[in-house]
């Protein structure tokens, strides 16, 4: 009993560089399918944001995910023409050269194609509508934060994310430092409503620092969050 359903003749080059079904036209199909598949990828890493790309740059993310699969099928699918998959390498490998000339001679389309430096902290408060726009959430940022031994946000002057989606830090000068927001994980677990003693507290949301009495229900004038801790001033010590 044969194994396969149909017989497969090796080396039959008209199935091998063509194909039995398709007729030559189709190559110029092929095209069209490679140009709406290519930006539909490069519409979707543009939608997850820079995170999710992270140490590859958006082009070369895009050109691994689009020759991926039009490699892998050649390989064992023996009704996949190796002309159609030559038409989609060069297609994909044509674009790639394209959207890079295009960021290079033009820096508006650079910036919304891959996206341009966001300030995410500035005088050690979170710009919230900046990062609110970044898919990002606090744990992702305060993260990279204690990566860069960052114990609170009053020792960082700025904070940018870059477009290849690596946090870039500016601190202060130890004596420059300012009460700010504690991002230990076990400190921000002790926020409350009312302060059981008076003094500095940071915003659990924005980091912004005001003097709270003791017992005073309170909330932040720039986020109107009413979540604080007591603020931390320690030296950074790297």
């Amino acid at each position: 009993m044969p194994l396969l359903a149909a017989t497969i003749q090796p080396f039959d080059w008209q199935r091998v560089l063509l194909s039995e079904d398709a007729p030559a036209l189709f190559l110029l199909e092929i095209v069209v399918r490679c140009v709406v598949t290519y930006l539909l990828v490069l519409a979707a890493l543009r939608v997850t944001g820079r995170r999710g790309v992270r140490q590859l740059s958006i082009f070369e993310l895009s050109i691994i995910l689009a020759l991926g699969s039009a490699a892998g099928d050649a390989m064992f699918y023996d009704d996949v023409p190796l002309l159609h998959v030559m038409v989609v390498f060069g297609m994909v490998s044509g674009l790639y050269l394209l959207f890079n000339r295009l960021t290079e001679r033009y820096p508006r389309f650079s910036d919304w194609l891959e996206g341009a430096p966001v300030l995410l902290v500035d005088e050690g408060e979170v710009q919230l509508e900046n990062f609110r726009r970044q898919n990002l959430t606090q744990k992702e940022l305060f993260g990279e934060l204690r990566i860069h031994q960052v114990e609170h946000l009053g020792q960082v002057r700025r904070a940018y994310i870059e477009a290849t989606g690596n946090v870039s830090i500016y601190f202060f000068e130890d004596e420059e430092r300012r009460p700010g927001l504690p991002i230990w994980p076990e400190q921000l677990a002790q926020q409350c409503r009312q302060p059981a003693d008076a003094g500095e507290y940071a915003c659990c949301q924005c980091g912004h620092v005001r003097t709270l009495a003791r017992g005073l229900v309170a909330a932040c004038p720039r986020c109107r969050a009413d979540a604080w801790v007591p603020a931390c001033t320690k030296r950074r010590v790297a």
